[in-house]
């Protein structure tokens, strides 16, 4: 099958994509894309057709309450990424030059891997639906709930996370890291954090400890349809959550897309890796400015091109 965009050499070394996680989506994103865009009105459709439900009406008319659940918002951001990429890609064919890496956060691997040629469209749609179902149900069996805590550093992080019986999630920037577990334990972790001085804490309002322990029966319930799934080498080194190194074989992808969902997202460490090796310019195709926001706090010199609506989406490169 063809790739669903067709990169070429030569590589640019200074160039990295990347695409956002859950908390991005809001009601109306990729509205304008659809309008305007054949190609984008396509990639809806198609996803609307994999998933037996109007996917599309959930992104540009809402209800939010409908759309921010896990088994919704994740491919419909996935899609909405893809759509963008699509149109950019078409826009500005300099686009096409192949980057030096991709990276998504969280479910934004699999736009990620779509990029890299190592997913094609449909299967990336299929198992998006299938991980946010199975998170949803793991929240639902494990409750638990996660909280940002800002201005203390990992070790000290962990040393709270212990004590109070929590988990590390994701470590988004150096002091902003996110945190998980049972609900009672996350609020003894949000105490013993102030009183180490952390600048802010705040819960945050989701259905379950996403990329903790208490995930471990969705990451079980994804070995089955990863195992399946049509999978093959990507043609860009992609950055992996859990490792923040290079997956440059379907093997490792297989492996990376099922520990995922129970271990945190390395952000942190990733954009670090991504600096030291001469990525330069940052394009986050995705609804929000989540990811260039970090990147540009983390690496000042880089240049970040956000790809989010039908204006951005003709990019200057």
């Amino acid at each position: 099958m063809a790739p669903f965009i067709a990169l070429e050499e030569p590589v640019q070394a200074t160039r990295a994509l990347v695409f956002p996680g859950q908390g991005a989506q809001s009601v109306g994103m990729g509205k304008d894309l659809y309008d305007e865009f054949p190609s984008a009105r396509e990639l809806y459709d198609r996803a609307d057709e994999i998933l037996g439900f109007r996917l599309s009406k959930l992104c540009f008319e809402g209800p939010e309450e409908e759309l921010q659940q896990t088994r919704n918002a994740q491919p419909a951001i996935a899609v909405t990424s893809l759509a963008l990429l699509k149109v950019a890609t078409e826009l500005t064919p300099q686009l096409l030059k192949k980057p030096a890496y991709v990276a998504g956060h969280s479910l934004g691997e699999y736009p990620a891997l779509v990029a890299a040629g190592a997913l094609q469209f449909d299967e990336a749609v299929r198992l998006l639906r299938t991980r946010g179902e199975l998170m949803q149900a793991a929240g639902d069996k494990n409750p638990g709930t996660m909280a940002a805590v800002l201005g203390l550093d990992i070790p000290d992080c962990e040393e709270v996370c212990r004590e109070a019986g929590a988990e590390i999630c994701t470590v988004n920037a150096p002091g902003q890291i996110v945190i998980g577990g049972r609900r009672e334990a996350v609020v003894r972790a949000l105490d013993y954090a102030k009183a180490r001085g952390a600048a802010r804490v705040i819960p945050m309002s989701v259905s379950g400890a996403f990329h903790s322990s208490l995930m471990r029966p969705a990451a079980d319930g994804m070995v089955q349809p990863v195992a399946t799934a049509a999978i093959s080498d990507p043609i860009v080194p992609v950055i992996a959550n859990c490792t923040a190194t290079p997956v440059t074989q379907e093997v490792q992808i297989r492996h990376e897309l099922v520990d995922q969902v129970c271990r945190p997202v390395q952000w942190s460490r990733t954009v670090d890796f991504l600096g030291e090796h001469g990525v330069e310019t940052f394009i986050e195709f995705g609804p929000g400015r989540v990811l260039t926001s970090i990147i540009k706090r983390m690496l000042r010199k880089s240049n970040c091109i956000n790809v989010n609506d039908a204006t951005s989406v003709r990019v200057s490169l």
